[in-house]
């Protein structure tokens, strides 16, 4: 059965990096898209950004355009965000997540086309 594990979270200060890691181990894993959401406590999960497994092409949203790097290892069957110069607003679970179903772009959007999810890890920036 697969899995997707995340690590890589905890506490830092406003400025400063995390790079989160999802793992996915269990079974063959042949995805069409990966991505990476938060979530704050009362609000929906926000897509951070994704990336195509086979071509590499990625997304990333506004908020977090030129700060954060989406990238896999296929290798390892690994996804990883790079966090740089981190916001207080980036406090959030961060969930790393697995669409197996061709989207009509070449990532996949919106949470409910993902129905592989890791447990979550904690990022907390500090002002």
């Amino acid at each position: 059965q697969l899995q997707l594990v995340e690590s890589g979270g905890g506490l830092v200060q406003a400025g400063g990096s995390l790079r989160l890691s999802c793992a996915a181990s269990g079974d063959t894993f042949s995805p069409y898209a990966l991505g990476w959401f938060r979530q704050t406590p009362g609000k929906e999960r926000e897509l951070v950004a994704a990336i195509s497994w086979i071509g590499g092409g990625t997304y990333d949203a506004d908020s977090v355009k030129g700060r954060f790097t989406i990238s896999r290892d296929s290798a390892k069957n690994t996804l990883y965000l790079q966090m740089n110069s981190l916001e207080p607003e980036g406090t959030a679970v961060y969930y790393c997540a697995a669409s197996f179903h061709m989207c009509s772009g070449y990532v996949c959007y919106e949470s409910e086309h993902y129905p592989l999810w890791g447990q979550g890890t904690q990022v907390t920036v500090s002002s």
